[in-house]
Parts: C-alpha cells; structure tokens; sequence
C-alpha cells in the first residue's frame, strides 16, 4: 500500500467569517498543494474541510498520515469522541448535537478506503508544512478580500 503524507490548516477571519484552508498531500517526495476559501464559515469548518478536500484528491486506498493542529479534528479521532457521538445520534458528553455533522459525516466515509494516521502538530511552531498550510488558508482570506482604500 502507498504511504502517502497530509498537512493540513484551516483559517478563519472571525469566527464565523471568512475563512480559508490549505493542504498539502506528499507522496513519493511529490508535493501537492491545495487550498480554498468560503465567505461566511467557521475555523473547525475550515479544518474539517481542508482534510476533507485532501482525501478527496486520493485515486486509490493508501496508508495516509493525517498532521494537523487542530485539536478539535484531531482528537476526534486520537480520543475517539468520534465514536462516541455515533453511539449518541450525533450528540455530544453533554447530550448538545455535534457540531459539523455534515462534514464529520463525509470525513467518515472518505477515510474508510484508507489506513489512517492522525499527528496532532504545534501550530504556528517550526513545522514547515503546517506553517505552509498555515499560509495557504490565511492567503486564500487575504485573496478574497481585499483591503479597499
């Protein structure tokens, strides 16, 4: 199976506001770049989406490494709140809905072709490729909008 690597970073001007991501997929010393933009989201949705665009860009089943400094999707997984939410119809410890269903449930069905690695990552630390991912969703912002005199 490919051992494929993925960097991913979501960004939000506001929260909600305007919000970016940015991945990187790496395979076989290949790069990989990607990034995009929504006008009125969140920072977990801007993470969840820049994994989510990620793994769609996958032609086969690989062995992937998900690296990400996102506490929130990261854990999800790592802590398994994931299955957890499940076994309670989407709803969390406190018995409050899951935010983001929708993009958990697609996270879901994408990564069951793979075998999947998640690395929680520092932010903003010396991570070369967070820190690009990190520039690539704060662009994505930056290129949407303007600064108008």
């Amino acid at each position: 199976m490919k051992k494929v690597d993925l960097y991913t970073d979501g960004a939000c001007s506001g929260n909600p506001g305007k919000g970016g991501y940015g991945g990187i997929l790496i395979y076989n010393g290949i790069k990989k770049e990607y990034s995009g933009y929504e006008p009125e989201t969140t920072n977990n949705r801007m993470e969840l989406t820049a994994v989510i665009m990620g793994l769609k860009m996958l032609k086969e089943p690989v062995e992937l490494t998900i690296y990400s400094d996102s506490a929130y999707t990261v854990n999800a997984f790592l802590e398994d709140w994931i299955s957890s939410w499940i076994l309670k119809g989407w709803r969390t410890a406190g018995k409050k809905p899951v935010q983001n269903v929708d993009l958990w449930q697609e996270l879901l069905e994408l990564i069951k072709p793979h075998k999947v690695t998640w690395v929680k990552v520092k932010g903003h630390a010396d991570n070369e490729y967070n820190n690009r991912c990190d520039a690539l969703a704060t662009g994505e912002i930056a290129k949407n909008n303007p600064i108008v005199s």
